[in-house]
């Protein structure tokens, strides 16, 4: 059976189920049924026995995609050459600042209930925090045991 043999039919059903001629189907084991099939009425009833079928649309594999995701998700593949924007435009003043500040008021907060720290104390070094005088809960902490504000724990 040469290649042209169902050209017509597989026209024929393109135009029916309005796609392209790449997305028809036309089953192997049906040949002989399919090469008869002369009409549009003929087309319809192989298309209704499933002898021809439209093939699923093919998009872009996202293995590549998903394979990236994992590398950022462990921090790789964000270096300098694929920054677009600045520091501040990637995570704002206000953020950084948001995500600084809450860290150290809940270590504040978790130091005070187990009494590491009197009330007084708390209120100063809370003070301290928020006019942005440590850089990091590290800070804060180092801050507290140089001044010998931090009290041991009684078991």
């Amino acid at each position: 059976m040469a290649k042209g043999d169902l050209r017509l039919q597989k026209r024929l059903a393109a135009g029916m189920l309005g796609v392209g001629l790449e997305k028809v189907y036309l089953d192997p084991a049906q040949t002989e049924d399919i090469k008869e099939a002369i009409t549009k009425a003929d087309i319809r009833s192989l298309i209704s026995q499933g002898a021809i079928k439209i093939l699923p649309a093919k998009r872009p594999s996202r293995h590549r995609a998903r394979a990236r995701h994992l590398q950022r998700k462990k921090g790789r593949q964000r270096g300098d050459g694929r920054r677009r924007g600045t520091a501040k435009a990637r995570l704002p003043k206000k953020t950084l600042w948001m995500n600084t500040i809450r860290a150290q008021r809940k270590l504040l907060k978790s130091l005070r209930e187990k009494k590491r720290i009197t009330p007084k104390t708390f209120r100063k070094v809370y003070s301290k925090a928020k006019g942005g005088e440590f850089r990091s809960k590290t800070h804060m902490i180092m801050f507290l045991k140089r001044n010998n504000m931090l009290t041991e724990v009684k078991k």
